[in-house]
């Protein structure tokens, strides 16, 4: 492991890959977020030695970035968990991918949608069949809930921003910004269709990065019979490597669907969502032929 030069004791850059000493620290704490939290998980989903996964696990617990949980005593066998200190990595997770998926893969340019076939709609659609991890966001009231509805088919809609007119003000140059304008159309649409998606067997929830506050100002503006959750520490973006872009000094989801069985499980991905308004129709059709045949 990398030490860290006495010269550099006081820069925080420096001290932080005192930790995180390598590409493959990064990557355990990105699957870790994800759900992976076993050794063998971990090791086969990686392809990385045993002994070079455990160098890291050990030294990650050490720095106090995961704790360890038994699930079994003969042997002992942990779960690796992300400590709070852990979980403050995640907007750096985020910020990487982000980056990678503007300048790296894509071209530059700043975006809240993406190409049909481009790295992020291959890795949105290759979330059909994954759990989303037990993980709980504050809803709009302050009330933490699962990003699933309990037992129940859930539609989530992942959104960029949503603001109250004349209250709170749009972030800068946010109607130059492809796909960022239409959350309100959207909303609105889920709203005016709510009571067709309950009839069909689905409740509806929102997601956005947005504070809580914001979005119970906006819940109460636009009539939502439905609740909105706030990823601001990015506990779902992180786990589920959901396609971001960063305006006005923050990290805002694109827009993007997923259709959840009762289990948790991820049935469906809209992704690229061009059309705001339209896409409810859309998945409203999904949910009629997925969920109401199994009813």
């Amino acid at each position: 492991m990398r030490r860290v030069d006495p010269a550099d004791a006081d820069c925080g850059i420096t001290q932080s890959l005192g930790v995180l000493t390598d590409w493959w620290t990064f990557l355990i704490v990105r699957d870790i977020a994800g759900g992976v939290t076993r050794f063998d998980g971990l090791q086969r989903g990686l392809g990385m030695s045993r002994r070079a996964l455990a160098e890291r696990l050990a030294a990650l617990t050490g720095h106090g970035v995961l704790k360890r949980r038994r699930y079994t005593d003969r042997p002992p066998r942990y779960d690796y968990l992300l400590t709070a200190k852990g979980e403050g990595l995640l907007p750096v997770l985020i910020a990487l991918q982000e980056w990678g998926d503007r300048h790296v893969l894509g071209d530059g340019s700043l975006t809240a949608t993406a190409a049909a076939d481009s790295a992020e709609a291959r890795r949105a659609h290759a979330l059909v069949g994954r759990r989303i991890p037990e993980l709980t966001l504050p809803r709009h009231d302050g009330v933490p809930v699962p990003p699933a509805a309990v037992g129940a088919w859930t539609v989530l809609y992942c959104f960029p921003g949503a603001f109250v007119p004349g209250a709170q003000g749009l972030p800068p140059q946010w109607s130059d910004i492809p796909g960022a304008p239409g959350c309100t159309l959207e909303s609105a649409t889920y709203a005016a269709r709510a009571a067709d998606f309950t009839a069909a067997g689905a409740h509806i929830q929102g997601v956005s990065t947005q504070r809580p506050d914001q979005l119970a100002a906006f819940a109460a503006h636009a009539g939502l019979p439905f609740p909105l959750l706030s990823d601001t520490d990015g506990r779902l973006t992180s786990a589920l490597l959901l396609p971001t872009f960063r305006a006005g000094g923050t990290d805002r989801l694109k827009r993007l669907t997923l259709l959840l069985d009762p289990g948790a499980t991820i049935r469906a991905v809209q992704f690229p969502v061009t059309d705001p308004a339209g896409s409810v129709t859309e998945m409203l059709h999904l949910v009629r032929e997925r969920v109401a045949p199994a009813a």
